[in-house]
């Protein structure tokens, strides 16, 4: 059996973070999603589940981090082609995410990345798979 991944993410607006994702592509599994909780589907494997604050709040004890101010993970996404992360970045920014970093190109990998609308640090890399043979 595979393992999956489920990252869970607080969002202060699910219905706007559900149009948020639409528009970089992505679905969502609507048997895990209701008022609560969207289900966004990013592969097979990888899913994170949208959570509105305080139903986020009722699976950790301490206090949910503000991404606006602090990192609390960086979401790093594996993407086919340079042009790919271009792609996925600049439809994130047009849906009104904001930069995070500058692009990082190194040659055999280029990635680039941005913050969400609840401020969540996402990132898209490509690497030349000849360059990572090598490796």
């Amino acid at each position: 059996m595979s393992t999956k991944i489920f990252v869970n993410l607080p969002v202060a607006d699910l219905a706007k973070s559900r149009e948020f994702f639409t528009k970089l592509g992505y679905t969502f599994n609507e048997q895990f999603s209701d008022e609560n909780a969207a289900s966004l589907v990013i592969s097979e494997h990888i899913h994170a589940m949208l959570l509105v604050q305080p139903f986020f709040q009722t699976f950790t004890k301490k206090e949910i981090v503000d991404a606006d101010k602090a990192t609390e993970a960086i979401v790093c996404l594996s993407a086919e082609s340079r042009e790919q992360v271009d792609e996925l970045v600049d439809a994130a920014l047009a849906a009104g995410a904001r930069p995070a970093n500058d692009p990082q190109d190194h040659g055999f990998m280029y990635g680039r990345s941005f913050y969400d609308l609840d401020g969540h640090h996402w990132e898209y890399m490509w690497m030349d798979p000849a360059a990572a043979q090598e490796a």
